[in-house]
């Protein structure tokens, strides 16, 4: 009796930890090829796997149509991994859940089958490990959508959080009448230049350049496309907890366009180069 009582809160503890994890997670990606199989969704593996998760309360999504935001930060999900341990007789089979940084976070118990036919025993193997789940109550807690804060000051533009600890450990060696505005090393160990002062903003005026090329926006759930007279898509803007502040991808650069003194700035680093970049863009 009392190995049955302690067993149970074991396997209690085991599913509340497993249950925190899993909140932290806002997809479950389920890959159309398991590399346990050779073929795309054999034995209808990929499709049941994704209709359990999605019957299970996730979102649950494949892995390639992945939302937007899901693109942008791989954290957000969970790779849903089959194991197949299967011998002559008997097929076995568990489903891990792997995280962006490729940790373990759960692992369902081994659902067995005897069944002859493989889609059938995949299937019944497959249902079986997915009870694992039964317990778990999902809820997304959006832990995983918070980032490293950026500070928006409009009067001096946008300010940047320290890159490296190191430079700060670097500033301290320099001469007291050093440039403050610039942290170099030169030894045989290390060498390190940066420069921070001010770089000068593209925007020449208060008025938009109608040189510059048009875009047009085209609403999407959670943010903008820009759009080119083709059309072809240029740039996407995925909303932030700021108005008019959105991350920005487009032409092979990230980073953030927001609006000032009622122009459009797109706004990113060319190696250690801040460049702000005006654009045209119709809502």
């Amino acid at each position: 009796m009392r190995t049955l009582v302690l067993s149970f809160f074991v396997m209690l503890n085991f599913m509340m930890f497993g249950q925190t994890n899993l909140n932290d997670y806002k997809y479950v990606i389920v890959p159309k090829h398991f590399e346990a199989f050779k073929k795309e969704n054999e034995h209808q593996t990929s499709t049941l796997v994704k209709f359990l998760f999605a019957e299970k309360g996730f979102n649950v999504v494949y892995d390639d149509a992945l939302p937007d935001d899901l693109k942008f930060n791989r954290c957000l999900g969970l790779v849903a991994s089959l194991i197949d341990d299967s011998t002559m007789f008997t097929t076995k089979t568990s489903i891990s859940l792997i995280n962006c940084n490729g940790d373990e976070v759960f692992k369902t118990q081994e659902g067995k089958s005897k069944v002859k036919e493989f889609k059938g025993a995949y299937s019944e193997a497959i249902r079986m490990a997915m009870k694992s789940f039964n317990g778990v109550n999902y809820v997304y807690n959006n832990k995983g959508g918070e980032k490293e804060t950026v500070t928006l000051n409009f009067k001096n533009d946008v300010k940047k959080l320290e890159e490296k600890n190191v430079e700060a450990e670097v500033a301290e060696r320099q001469p007291k009448n050093a440039n403050p505005m610039v942290v170099q090393q030169a030894t045989t160990e290390d060498q390190l230049y940066k420069n921070r002062e001010p770089v000068s903003s593209d925007i020449k005026s208060d008025k938009i350049d109608k040189s510059i090329e048009v875009l047009y926006a085209q609403k999407l759930a959670n943010g903008y496309q820009l759009v080119d007279s083709t059309p072809k898509i240029r740039m996407k803007l995925m909303k932030s907890s700021t108005d008019n502040v959105y991350m920005a991808q487009g032409d092979g650069k990230s980073g953030m366009v927001y609006e000032k003194d009622g122009k459009w700035v797109f706004e990113y680093y060319e190696g250690d180069k801040l460049v702000q970049k005006e654009l045209n863009i119709k809502f």
